[in-house]
């Protein structure tokens, strides 16, 4: 632990300055464990079926604050992007047929690297296990005979049993159903996407559609992970936020809304560049860096969505993959990452898809998938550009670079400074004593609020530990009820991030909670 004054943590091994002024302890080893512990104690997150034995790892559940939370993200995701640029949302089976993921593709390539033990029988995911051991990066599209070579080069033995590794064979992530008594073959989805694809055409027509046109979901995929790790990070049932905006690939740079964020800053980056390129949206095109205004405006969108979260985007970077690294249906590729005390988190796939998917389950499906654009009367078969957002990953992101401790005279104060309207808990209410008719003031307090607003009614413990516990779920305000207030019917209203403290009408309450609700 380090002594830091004025300080405030910051994703990766940094700090950032702030305004507090107070004197606090930070420790960047166990930002992780910290948050760990909070969502656990905190009911943000916890494993599925934890009182059995034999609960598989990779999947987690929502508790009461963790779930208010990622429906608040979701609805700032609907706002920021859906509802901005005019997309439309759809809801999708999460069971699809073997023949959709025929034309994806995800039958023949979605797959991962494994090798077994030859001695214990230890199965590894191969591209992970080489790079855990040596540090050395293995690209996605290694063949299984180079990744073979790898482990002979490095004399890798099982970590379990120092045994011989056999040869990488490859395992599809995909979960099979059966559906019916005479178990028709079936599939999870792996991605939220492919819904999208299928419905398009039938969606283009009934609503009317001009490219581009951006059709959006929030659902979950479900991905047989051999090792799945790190609570959120890596999950064998997760949610996404995808959008597909389907578009004439003869008119990637006829983007009208391209000038409302023409100055936005994107953070570029690809393997082997010094440091990350900070230009403008404008600027990235002009000098080559993003391909289109399509691309460009879509990526501008997403940097300030996640602005609005509250990560801290000076920790983040577009990085642009490699033709070894994309995935088998992408032409372009950039990853939105943000540094975590894991490293750099991938939250966004953001991927130019072309007519890879549409030509695929037009070829499968025997269906035309062409479409008339109202805007020049001409048919073309759309390209896709996709970004493609982990929920989960985001979350975590969001309470890891959300979280402070601050040394406050004796004692040490964990708190959350989440915006307001992401906030599981926007404000407590919270009598001093309860004899006197505190309360019963509060009680009505909390009544006449918690229809417009989420609240928490606490009298249980001192007001000090009232106080941290609302903290620690990152609520901005707190309301006290006192002995004033049966005198005037003021209430004080304690600020979360500056402890500040200010006296409020109660009936000036609502109005007070909905300004700070304004996103900024």
């Amino acid at each position: 632990m380090t002594e830091i004054n004025c300080y405030a943590l910051s994703a990766g091994n940094r700090f950032k300055a702030c305004k507090a002024p107070f004197a606090f302890r930070l420790s960047m080893s166990n930002s992780y464990d910290k948050v760990m512990k909070l969502a656990l104690e905190r009911g943000f997150y916890f494993p599925s079926c934890e009182i059995y034995s034999d609960a598989p790892a990779g999947f987690w559940e929502y508790g009461p604050t963790g779930a208010s939370m990622k429906n608040k993200f979701i609805e700032l995701w609907r706002r920021e992007l859906v509802r901005r640029d005019g997309m439309m949302e759809i809801d999708g089976c999460q069971i699809m047929s073997k023949s959709v993921f025929v034309a994806s593709g995800h039958l023949g390539n979605f797959t991962d690297p494994i090798v077994k033990c030859t001695k214990c029988g230890s199965i590894f995911r191969a591209d992970r296990f080489i790079e855990e051991k040596t540090g050395e990066r293995v690209p996605e599209r290694l063949s299984n005979e180079d990744i073979d070579a790898l482990i002979k080069k490095h004399g890798l033995k099982c970590q379990n049993c120092k045994g011989e590794l056999g040869n990488v064979s490859r395992f599809n992530m995909m979960f099979r159903v059966g559906i019916g008594p005479a178990a028709e073959e079936a599939y999870l989805r792996p991605e939220t996407c492919q819904t999208i694809f299928v419905d398009f055409s039938r969606v283009f027509k009934t609503m009317r559609g001009r490219l581009p046109l951006g059709i959006a979901q929030v659902g979950k995929s479900f991905r047989n992970e051999i090792a799945p790790r790190q609570s959120l990070l890596r999950l064998r049932e997760f949610y996404q936020a995808e959008i597909e905006v389907f578009c004439n690939p003869a008119k990637l740079d006829d983007m009208p809304r391209f000038d409302e964020v023409k100055g936005a800053t994107l953070r570029l980056f690809k393997d082997g560049d010094s440091g990350i390129t900070a230009v403008t949206a404008e600027e990235a095109i002009a000098k080559g860096l993003v391909p289109n205004k399509l691309v460009a405006y879509y990526l501008a969108l997403l940097t300030e969505f996640y602005e609005k979260t509250g990560i801290d985007t000076t920790k983040s970077r577009f990085r642009r993959l490699s033709d070894d690294e994309k995935a088998f249906y992408a032409s372009v590729a950039f990853d939105f990452e943000v540094q975590t005390s894991t490293g750099w988190l991938e939250l966004v796939a953001c991927n130019y898809r072309s007519d890879y998917d549409l030509k695929g389950h037009a070829g499968t499906s025997k269906q035309k998938l062409e479409v008339v654009d109202p805007a020049d009367q001409q048919k073309v078969l759309p390209h896709v550009f996709e970004l493609s957002m982990g929920i989960d990953r985001s979350l975590y992101t969001i309470l890891e670079h959300s979280y402070y401790e601050e040394q406050v005279k004796e004692e040490t104060r964990a708190v959350l400074k989440l915006k307001p309207y992401l906030a599981p808990v926007l404000v407590g209410v919270l009598p001093l004593m309860t004899k006197d008719g505190l309360g019963e003031k509060a009680r009505k307090i909390h009544s006449e609020l918690k229809l417009d607003f989420d609240t928490f009614y606490d009298e249980s413990g001192s007001i000090g530990r009232r106080y941290r516990r609302l903290e620690e779920v990152g609520a901005p305000f707190a309301i006290t009820v006192d002995p004033q207030t049966m005198q005037d019917d003021t209430v004080t209203v304690r600020h979360r991030d500056s402890m500040q403290q200010e006296r409020v009408k109660t009936g000036e309450l609502a109005g007070f909670m909905r300004a700070s609700l304004q996103i900024k």
